[in-house]
């Protein structure tokens, strides 16, 4: 595999495992807070629930993703100097635009102070 898509992939699993991770989160809390059953949490329906959250978190933060990464062109946190994308080491956003540059396959530069 090339490693543009190694890090493409590597930048997916990452989002889905934070979504994943809120997602068990929120059944902890509905463990404790509702009247509700462990059985509930091993059926069908629940899993297909969870993997149904993990796949629109994962969608929602490539959106906040590329918002942040056009915020930063706009402000001129990130500008796109030849090739790769070079971001500023004052740029407000930079976690979304780096997981937006690598959930696309685009080459970045960090600069220094």
């Amino acid at each position: 595999m090339k490693p543009v898509t190694v890090d493409m992939l590597r930048a997916h699993l990452m989002a889905a495992t934070i979504t994943a991770m809120g997602t068990e989160v929120l059944a902890l809390l509905a463990l404790l807070v509702l009247p509700v059953s462990q059985q509930v949490f091993s059926s069908t329906l629940f899993r297909f629930l969870a993997l149904a959250l993990i796949v629109s978190g994962v969608i929602v933060m490539r959106q906040f993703a590329h918002a942040a990464f056009d915020l930063a062109i706009e402000g001129r946190h990130a500008m796109p100097a030849g090739r790769p994308i070079l971001i500023e080491a004052d740029c407000p956003r930079r976690w979304f635009v780096i997981l937006h540059l690598r959930c696309t396959g685009r080459p970045f530069v960090l600069a220094g102070h």
